[in-house]
């Protein structure tokens, strides 16, 4: 059976066949911009670009989105993506953008936790686990004895009167050109009042930034828990996105 696992973020939608076996893509990733605006037909079409890409139809599809999703099917937010998208049953419209294909749909960074648990940083932990995945906004994905609590979204935590993601999101570092140092410093300061609320045993770091780990996490003080970057990197939406649709 293949499956197929695509990643739809605020700045780009990418996807791959995956290897269940290895938890690895089974082939280099393809990726197309996010339109802007990102309504749900607009983007529904650049999943069916990333799919038709490989050109075999895949037996199944599962797809990440930047937002809550409940019910496997209905967005109930869209923080970085158009708000048209708030109450549509995407399972639905992606599946039918996709000429019927079975369609599964979740939380970005839930995916990419259940990947991180499975094939990653997070393998084999009973404990409180907590993901972060740092991008155009922040992610999360939190694990009790290895079982997700879906939807967190801890991403919006108040953080010095903001939302934490327009504090110490990656994309807050680019816009305003922080250097390693000021911006660790603010992720300090999310993961010590994350860390106030949940106390995890483990913080695994995701997102593209996740392979410059070192440039940061050593400049991170002051945190009870171990830190970790995520293994899988950012390729680890897709393959939990094709992990969650494996199991139907």
């Amino acid at each position: 059976m293949e499956i197929f696992g695509v990643d739809i973020g605020g700045s780009g939608i990418k996807g791959a066949p995956v290897d269940l076996e290895r938890g690895d893509l089974a082939q280099e990733r393809y990726k197309v911009l996010t339109p802007h605006p990102a309504t749900p037909e607009a983007v529904a079409k650049g999943v069916k670009e990333v799919v038709d890409s490989f050109g075999a139809r895949p037996d199944r599809v599962g797809i990440t989105f930047p937002g809550v999703v409940t019910g496997g099917s209905t967005i109930r937010t869209a923080a970085n993506v158009d708000k048209s998208w708030v109450d549509v049953d995407a399972r639905a419209l992606l599946g039918a953008e996709l000429d019927g294909l079975p369609v599964t749909v979740l939380n970005d960074a839930d995916a990419a936790g259940v990947a991180e648990m499975e094939f990653g940083a997070g393998r084999g932990r009973k404990d409180t686990v907590l993901m972060l995945t740092f991008g155009t906004g922040i992610g999360s994905a939190l694990f009790s004895e290895g079982v997700l609590v879906p939807n967190t979204e801890l991403g919006h935590l108040e953080l010095d009167g903001h939302d934490a993601e327009r504090r110490a999101s990656t994309k807050v570092k680019e816009d305003h050109d922080m250097s390693w140092e000021h911006w660790a410093h603010r992720v300090q300061k999310y993961l010590a009042h994350v860390e106030m609320l949940f106390s995890p045993d483990l913080f695994v770091i995701g997102g593209g930034v996740s392979r410059k780990a070192h440039k940061f996490l050593p400049l991170i003080e002051g945190i009870k828990a171990e830190i970790v970057p995520a293994q899988l990197q950012n390729n680890a939406g897709i393959v939990g996105a094709a992990r969650a649709a494996s199991r139907g």
